[in-house]
This record gives structure tokens, sequence and C-alpha cells, in this order.
């Protein structure tokens, strides 16, 4: 696993910019499955909540198209983390349909962006201050991995 990303270890090969189109429909898939109140309840005290995943989701599409724009605006600008546990305080009681539709929106946004800047941006650098110096391309990597962890969570929950 790279320190750079630590989501690579979910990359399964496919091209990226394919799973992350594929990701909200996947996502409104398994919530159907999940269903009726199971969205909303954790699986574990401590755990998120399948609408609470999509909610993170949504924020962690805002933050990577920030840094992804970022990066593509500034000479390697040093991007700021997060503390999504804080993030997720916020969480609770929002429907995971109204999350989905952000998520939906932000990474139809994003995705224009990657695609019209790739291949020519994939080395224009970035600091993160835990991770290092990285580039456009491996915030792509980030995104796709990110989905994927994530996609595999809801896809234990529509199993219970």
């Amino acid at each position: 696993m790279s320190e750079l990303n630590p989501y690579d270890k979910f990359l399964d090969g496919r091209a990226l910019d394919t799973i992350l189109a594929a990701t909200p429909e996947e996502i409104g898939r398994l919530i159907e499955a999940i269903g009726g109140e199971r969205v909303n309840t954790a699986p574990a005290p401590g755990k998120w909540s399948a609408a609470e995943i999509v909610a993170h989701l949504a924020d962690c599409e805002l933050v990577f198209g920030f840094r992804l724009r970022q990066t593509l605006a500034e000479d390697a600008p040093v991007i700021q983390p997060f503390d999504q546990d804080k993030w997720a305080a916020n969480y609770r009681g929002v429907p995971a349909s109204q999350a989905l539709d952000a998520f939906t929106a932000l990474r139809g946004w994003n995705l224009r962006l990657i695609g019209g800047a790739l291949p020519e941006a994939a080395d224009r650098p970035v600091t993160h201050p835990e991770r290092g110096r990285m580039t456009f391309l491996t915030i792509v990597e980030t995104m796709a991995g990110h989905d994927l962890n994530h996609l595999g969570q809801l896809q234990r929950l529509a199993q219970v």
C-alpha cells in the first residue's frame, strides 16, 4: 500500500474513470438493496450507517474536487487535510437519497474536470501535509480506491 494513496489496495485493475463513473449508480443499487430503516441503522456502535457512508462520500467528493482544482490552478499547492469523524458529526438524519444526489452531482462535475485535465495534468505536483508529495493522478487514484473501500462496506451491509 502506498502512503501517498492509502486506498490503492482497493484498486482492482479497472480504469480509474470506469470506477469513478460507475460509483453513483452502484451506491444507488446498494442503498435500495439495504432498504427501509436499515439504511439509517449503524451496524455496530461507533460505525456509520449506510446513509452516513453516503454522506461521507458526498463530503469527500467536495474535498477531492477542491483538491483537484487547486492542483490545476496553483503551482505545487499544499492541500488541507480534514478530520472525517468531526465532519461526520453532522450526518445523523441526512437522508441517503439526498446524500446520493449531492454525491452524484459533484462526481459528474469532477469527472468532467478530470476528463479534460488528463493525461496532461497527471504529474502536476501537490503536497498533502500527512502523506507527502503527490500528483493530480494520485488524487484521482485515491478517489477510486476510496470509492471501492466504501462500496465494499455498503455491499457487506446489503448482505446482512
